[in-house]
């Protein structure tokens, strides 16, 4: 496809690095000539220098003849004004970063009017995901699948988990719960396991299940992380800050801000009636201290700073506050932290990516095709986690799993499948029906539609 990016920032070029390399032709559109240069490093993309807002350089990049335009500069209005432009000149589908609370919550009065076919907020799209962490705190990153029938959990095992030293398969007959561990992290390497594999402590594990079995595992597996998370300390007034207090709000969770600017500290003790805004240096150890970071059930930091979140965050741990969870935009940072200096790390660029990268693969299949709905990024990007609806019918369909594994791709897991509700973690005699939800794991990339996990015809 045919895809112009306006704005090379880090989201931007996020972005146009995934797309460029699921083979779409690549434009991206910057006032920058410098952040052009690294995006020219970065991905095989047709740069050019000037403002995506000007209908005169939108025309020059041949968006009438693309098929999305994506707007990703740091400014809302800039991208909707890039959209409605892309939308007048013929751009067949158009797709927004909009970051701000106010234009957020106009989106869907203005969205025809734009010629909007997707919004993306990175700011809450964060805030919901640390949201469904704090729920299960012993989970390093939750993602949801067919409208949250089916949670992929990620944890590490400690020295004395129970798991350590045991197969999948005595795992399965040990605990006899309706969990399946998908994909496994072990040092540099990542593994799609088979029965045979063994458990070891340091392993990241990431497990899908109905969200009450996964409960259930949890509790059995981390009896003393299950205690209910019902304070959290933010050090960082942020968008992300304020779209969480009103996430964590309805589950009862009491949420307390530290902001070292004193007009977003006004801003935000204004807006969150029931949040605590304390006006502080969050990089200050004694005032976090006296505000009770040691007793903090989790503590969570949002600066603008990836440096300062780090370092609060590793600050917080060995202080003892409890789940630790930090945003890093810069991927290379996180590569030298310590293990389990930091439970988990959340990237707002990434998950914008994420997103967006689910709408374009979907835009690759007809109506009537199996399309991606969801697609989710686990160990780094080298393994990735797929939901399909299958769609009209195929031989796969009706065909017991254990028959229909010679077919598929090898490193390749049919994790899930969703049928009328009810979660399914298929064992060999199960088979895919058309109208299912099926969540597969994978170590190949670019799969747009169901059919692709097969290597060739069913005989």
């Amino acid at each position: 496809m045919n895809i112009v990016v306006v704005g090379a920032g880090k989201v931007g070029r996020t972005i146009a690095r995934k797309l460029s390399l699921e083979g779409h032709d690549i434009v991206v559109i910057d006032e920058s000539r410098e952040v052009l240069d690294r995006a020219a490093n970065e991905m095989d993309a047709i740069c050019m220098e000037g403002n995506g807002a000007d209908y005169r350089v939108q025309r020059e990049a041949g968006v009438q003849d693309a098929d999305v335009l994506i707007a990703a500069t740091a400014h809302d209005e800039v991208n909707m004004l890039c959209c409605l432009i892309a939308h007048k000149l013929g751009a067949y589908r158009t797709i927004a970063r909009v970051r701000d609370p106010v234009n957020t919550a106009q989106l869907n009065f203005l969205r025809e009017e734009l010629g909007l076919s997707m919004a993306v907020n990175p700011d809450l799209a964060a805030a919901e995901e640390i949201s469904r962490i704090l729920r299960i705190p012993s989970a390093l990153n939750v993602e949801t699948f067919a409208k949250g029938k089916v949670e992929l959990v990620g944890i590490r095992l400690g020295s004395e988990n129970p798991l350590c030293g045991l197969s999948l398969l005595d795992f399965y007959k040990k605990f006899r719960i309706k969990v399946l561990i998908c994909a496994i992290q072990r040092g540099e390497n990542c593994y799609i396991p088979k029965g045979d594999f063994v458990l070891e402590a340091g392993d990241k594990l990431h497990i899908t299940a109905a969200p009450e079995e996964l409960a259930k595992f949890l509790r059995t597996v981390y009896p003393e992380k299950q205690k209910k998370i019902r304070n959290v300390m933010v050090c960082g007034g942020s968008r992300i800050a304020y779209y969480l207090t009103h996430e964590v709000e309805k589950a009862g969770i009491q949420v307390k801000i530290i902001e070292n600017n004193p007009e977003r500290a006004a801003f935000l003790s204004e807006e969150l009636k029931s949040a605590f805004v304390i006006f502080g240096d969050n990089t200050d150890h004694d005032l976090l201290m006296e505000e009770g970071l040691d007793s903090a059930d989790a503590f969570i930091a949002l600066t603008g700073m990836d440096e300062t979140n780090l370092i609060s965050g590793i600050s917080a741990k060995l202080q003892g506050a409890g789940t630790v969870i930090v945003k890093v935009n810069n991927d290379n940072l996180t590569t030298v932290l310590p293990e389990g200096a930091i439970d988990t790390v959340i990237s707002p660029k990434q998950i914008t990516a994420n997103k967006i990268l689910t709408f374009v693969r979907a835009m690759s299949c007809s109506p009537d095709e199996s399309s991606v709905e969801t697609v989710h990024e686990l160990v780094g990007g080298r393994i990735e986690a797929l939901e399909f609806v299958a769609r009209g019918n195929h031989p796969m369909y009706g065909m017991p799993l254990r028959e229909l594994n010679r077919y598929l791709h090898s490193e390749l897991l049919i994790a899930c499948i969703v049928r009328s509700g009810k979660t399914i973690i298929p064992g060999g005699d199960d088979c895919i029906r058309s109208g299912d939800s099926v969540i597969i794991v994978t170590k190949k990339k670019m799969f747009n539609d169901l059919t692709g996990i097969l290597t060739g015809p069913i005989h």
